[in-house]
């Protein structure tokens, strides 16, 4: 069996299944992976502080969140990368102009333009997002993370900045397609994961990655075995090295088994 020591696995869509549960062949995988020595991160897009209960029902605390904007691991800081506040104030501009919303995420709140919207709601509730209140300009440069909200397939266009290389990364759950996790092309999934094992002195050729979405492009790319859960984007699937079965159908066990880890 090859010496892995990392393993890094989004939630939604790939530990979380659509009702929200976790399969007992994922609790399994990782408990047999951190009993062999492998160091398990959470790597998602959701803010930190919405995901004690998932970290401690598998007994996972290094964890990187807000897709790589924030990483930490034995309790110490490996990445801080808030968003420029420039760019926080062009996209409450064009999201006001267009009818859009957003949630934008510091360390600790979850900061709306708008509660009350059906759809805004809907969001909150099927994440369990509970750490929730306006946003306030005073917030400006604590920006972790944004997810922009009832926004059309043409729309994430009007967002471009000449000096920011970003992409919009759908949300890969049925019936919330209309909302677009903003990504940084250098600030991402991949990027805390490249800064992490570097720190941590783990070559990628040790570190497995499993994703569904189309922001966990560049942490497939990050590792050496990289999984697309079997429901993933399609798209995502160009960038893993491997695919499993969904996150329906035991995924990360049955990809971790042809590892020779389980």
């Amino acid at each position: 069996m090859n010496n892995f020591k990392a393993l890094f696995l989004d939630i939604d869509g790939t530990i979380l299944k659509q009702d929200h549960s976790i399969e007992a062949s994922t609790k399994k995988a990782v408990k047999q992976a951190q009993t062999n020595g492998i160091e398990v991160f959470l790597a998602t897009g959701r803010p930190l502080h919405e995901i004690d209960e998932i970290a401690d029902t598998l007994q996972i605390d290094s964890l990187i969140g807000y897709n790589g904007a924030y990483a930490i691991y034995n309790g110490n800081t490996m990445v801080n990368e808030p968003l420029d506040g420039a760019m926080i104030d062009h996209y409450l501009e064009v999201a006001k102009q267009q009818q859009h919303e957003m949630i934008l995420y510091t360390k600790g709140l979850n900061l709306l333009t708008n509660r009350t919207k059906e759809y805004v709601k809907e969001f909150i509730n099927y994440f369990h997002l509970k750490d929730c209140q306006l946003y306030e300009q005073h917030f400006r440069d604590d920006i972790l993370g944004i997810t922009v909200m009832n926004v059309k397939p043409h729309e994430p266009v009007l967002y471009d900045l000449a000096n920011e290389n970003i992409y919009f990364s759908q949300v890969n759950v049925k019936g919330l397609e209309h909302n677009y996790d903003v990504i940084r092309e250098n600030v991402n999934k991949g990027f805390a994961i490249q800064h992490t094992l570097k720190q941590l002195a783990i070559e990628p050729s040790q570190a497995i990655a499993f994703g569904d979405g189309m922001n966990d492009k560049q942490m497939l790319q990050a590792v050496e075995y990289s999984f697309a859960m079997g429901n993933a984007n399609p798209e995502l699937f160009a960038y893993a090295k491997y695919k499993t079965t969904s996150v329906e159908d035991s995924g990360i066990y049955n990809g971790l088994a042809t590892l020779g880890i389980v």
